[in-house]
């Protein structure tokens, strides 16, 4: 029987349910369970596919084509579970669901309310992730006692009666604030568990953000009396130098042990894998590169959450002590490339829209020109193409006509027509509406032998997530292989550009797909090694 773990946060939001869910699910895994973990987000978007990086944070896109929270990106890189389209779900798509069936007459004549039938398409919805695994951890996004989540915390309150308590456990993320004196208080905490005992919700586990030092034990005895929660389950969640290192955190506070006794399981201890090792060997590494990331969204620290994970797991093993300089292409375009000259390498990433696309330009040029590595991730593509049309080829109104709809040389066009993974041939025009209608998930890609993207895969078939609009225009590629670009890698149909290099630059590459989804702790990416391996290397 599955049994399930509800993890909530209040007092504050951005306090780190994500790595917190993620790291648990890591733990059980540790300990022989299968896992699986569901995000529920409160807002009424029925994806974050239209929500803005700066504002949200980045889009996270799943092997099967969901663009989702960013914390199922925490999920796969902490943890290792593999998310699909059901694991994250908005009140946005739960209403949009509901209100279609009412429409369809489903609920015959019944007047449709938030109890039952909200709840009920919540409980559905959680209950299908439950197939085939021993535990399923459920994150409800946003801070208790807003009034956005109550219909989650009505559900998941109603499933733990249906469950029954043995096979329901409630963990509650909360902050320990502490005033410049020193001293740590209590009550927001306090209050906290209290605004959710007041919708029927008492916390077995509550998980304490409290800085860099662990609460004293007088602390957590009051916080355990004034909360009805047992003294071993109120546990100190301490600043960690990585988000890696914080599974070993919960795990030496016993929350797994607390965990599997409540729920009856008995399972060995976790054998979990320790980073502090590989972490220090890589901050005393005499290797060190100063990447370039050259975006729009650079003031936020979520917008290229992935990738910069993604160069965390590739210093990682690689030895290599990576700095990332953020550069605001905005400042490239308008000033000018100075700030370029100081880096080892330069990333641009994925985007849309006009806004600072020219500074990405730049930042391609003068990687050609200067053999600086280069890595341009979908947009970043999309820059390095056209600048390459416009200052080898000639071709000063080259461009993409998602920026110049008008432009006589369409470098970058609309994907009008492409073939999914199963065969499907999806098609899109203009006039298609925003909202999930891009090149999404896990696509195949053929590499052409003896070259940089061959040397770096170690094979010639390869699949990688995407999310974009727009692809490099067909009928331009001959003109572009005939002056010296080469295409190494095209989809399995051989009609959309994947991958190109520039064989005369020392390390120059950018792709349609976003490797940054497919690389984890456990196993980062080999374009990202391949990259940093190549920064570290002098001219």
């Amino acid at each position: 029987m599955t049994q399930y773990v509800f993890v909530t946060g209040g007092v504050v939001s951005g306090l780190g349910k994500g790595v917190a869910t993620a790291s648990l699910a890591a733990i059980l895994q540790a300990r022989q369970l299968k896992v699986n973990i569901v995000k529920m987000d409160p807002y009424i978007n029925v994806d974050p596919g239209t929500m803005n990086p700066g504002q949200h944070g980045e889009v996270f896109v799943t092997e099967d084509g969901a663009e989702t929270d960013l914390d199922l990106g925490h999920y796969e890189r902490i943890s290792n579970c593999r998310m699909r389209r059901k694991n994250n779900f908005t009140t946005g798509s739960v209403y949009e669901a509901v209100i279609r069936r009412e429409r369809q007459g489903d609920y015959e004549g019944e007047t449709v309310q938030v109890i039952p039938h909200i709840t009920d398409e919540i409980k559905t919805r959680i209950y299908a992730n439950g197939e085939d695994n021993d535990i399923v951890i459920v994150e409800t996004g946003g801070t208790v006692g807003d009034i956005e989540s109550q219909p989650y915390l009505e559900a998941i309150r109603q499933i733990r009666i249906e469950q029954g308590t043995q096979n329901a456990l409630y963990v509650h993320l909360t902050l320990i604030p502490q005033l410049t004196t020193g001293e740590t208080k209590t009550k927001p905490t306090q209050h906290s568990v209290k605004e959710l005992r007041s919708v029927g919700l008492q916390p077995d586990v509550l998980l304490c953000r409290c800085g860099s030092e662990p609460m004293s034990r007088a602390d957590r005895e009051k916080i355990a009396l004034f909360t009805n929660v047992d003294l071993a389950g109120v546990i100190s969640v301490v600043d960690a130098e990585s988000i890696y290192m914080v599974p070993q955190i919960l795990n030496e506070q016993g929350l797994d042990d607390i965990i599997v006794t409540k729920l009856g399981i008995d399972r060995p201890p976790a054998a979990l894998r320790d980073w502090r090792t590989q972490l220090q060997k890589t901050k005393q590494s005499p290797k060190r590169v100063r990447i370039g990331l050259v975006g729009k969204y650079v003031q936020s620290t979520d917008a290229y959450k992935s990738l910069l994970e993604a160069i965390t797991h590739a210093g990682l093993a690689t030895e290599t002590r990576v700095e990332v300089e953020k550069i605001d292409a905005e400042d490239v375009e308008h000033n000018g490339r100075s700030t370029l000259e100081s880096v080892d390498a330069i990333l641009v990433p994925g985007g849309f829209g006009k806004r600072g696309f020219e500074g990405k330009i730049q930042a391609a040029a003068f990687a050609r020109t200067h053999d600086v590595p280069y890595l341009g991730i979908c947009y970043g593509m999309h820059a390095a193409l056209i600048e390459y049309a416009r200052n080898v080829m000639r071709w000063p109104t080259a461009h993409s006509s998602e920026i110049e709809p008008e432009t006589p040389i369409p470098i970058i066009d609309l994907a009008a027509q492409w073939q999914e993974r199963d065969g499907a041939t999806v098609s899109r025009n203009m006039n298609s509406q925003r909202g999930g209608t891009m090149r999404l998930g896990a696509q195949g890609c053929r590499l052409e032998e003896n070259t940089l993207a061959s040397s770096i895969y170690c094979k010639q078939e390869i699949y990688e997530r995407h999310r974009h609009r727009y692809e490099v225009n067909n009928a331009y590629r001959e003109q572009f292989s005939s002056n010296g670009l080469r295409f190494s890698g095209l989809s399995m149909t051989d009609d959309l550009v994947e991958v190109i290099e520039i064989p005369d630059v020392k390390w120059f590459l950018a792709c349609q797909f976003h490797p940054e989804f497919n690389s984890s702790i456990y196993q980062a990416h080999p374009i990202f090694c391949s990259f940093i391996e190549a920064a570290s290397t002098p001219n």
